[in-house]
């Protein structure tokens, strides 16, 4: 078993954190490597024992919590560890208890981690497009707040997801966003165009108030030594495929 690779963003070197990919872990396979989906027909027991390997990694002995992902724009406070069944169905959480290591698996959205570290609250995000589109940012934002933490001290990190010259979208696709968003979108085949998922997530992050953003600019599809991704299994017709883990939380 290779060793867990750990991504860390200098933004959030005050908090304990992490973006993961593949390498590591003990899944076989179509998803082999540190695979921490729960969806991806994946053996149950290699999941977990990836998950606390993740935990180990970052910050032993914590609690992993993760949501029931639908590419929504809501978001859940987090207060305790919650069993896999009773998971909320949101693409965010945030909390400002200690030892709670929040989670969110992605495989070429982009997973967002946030944290105020003067206030100690910590939030993660998974921002595909539709998500982002619907304001999971801003959302994940507004929940940090009530917590106590204050946008102007918020930093945010934007880990793998699929880069611009990998994501090929189609003129509906294209419709959906304002002429405002005309710097995310390069033109390409007739009827088609390359979409910036990662420049937008900034911009919305941006916009909302931040000033301290590190994108990460590591492109999922194009590595799949090091990154799960769902376009390129859907285009190399493969059955399945793994997702990465993008984790974050506050130390005793």
């Amino acid at each position: 078993m290779a060793e867990v690779e750990v991504i860390n963003s200098a933004l959030l070197e005050r908090v304990q954190h992490g973006f993961f990919g593949r390498r590591g872990g003990v899944s076989t396979g179509g998803v082999a490597g540190l695979n921490a989906g729960l969806g991806a027909g994946d053996d149950p027991a290699a999941v977990e024992t990836n998950r606390q390997l993740v935990v180990s990694s970052v910050m032993p002995g914590s609690a992993l919590v993760t949501p029931y992902q639908v590419h929504s724009p809501d978001v859940a406070v987090v207060t305790k560890q919650w069993s896999l069944d009773e998971r909320p169905r949101v693409d965010a959480v945030v909390t400002n208890k200690s030892r709670l290591l929040l989670g969110i698996v992605t495989a070429d959205c982009a997973p967002v981690l946030l944290a105020d570290a003067e206030a100690r609250v910590v939030g993660a995000a998974h921002a595909g497009w539709k998500g982002a589109h619907g304001g999971v940012v801003e959302n994940t934002i507004d929940a940090m707040e009530a917590l106590g933490a204050d946008r102007r001290r918020i930093s945010a990190a934007i880990g793998p997801c699929i880069a611009q010259e990998s994501y090929e979208i189609d003129d509906g696709f294209r419709t959906q966003f304002s002429n405002e968003d005309d710097r995310f979108f390069v033109s390409g085949k007739p009827g088609h165009w390359q979409f910036d998922l990662e420049g937008y997530v900034a911009s919305r992050l941006a916009v909302a108030g931040l000033t301290t953003i590190d994108p990460l600019g590591l492109d999922t599809y194009s590595d799949p030594e090091r990154f799960y991704s769902y376009r390129r299994a859907t285009h190399r017709a493969e059955p399945t495929y793994g997702r990465q883990i993008a984790v974050i939380g506050l130390s005793a």
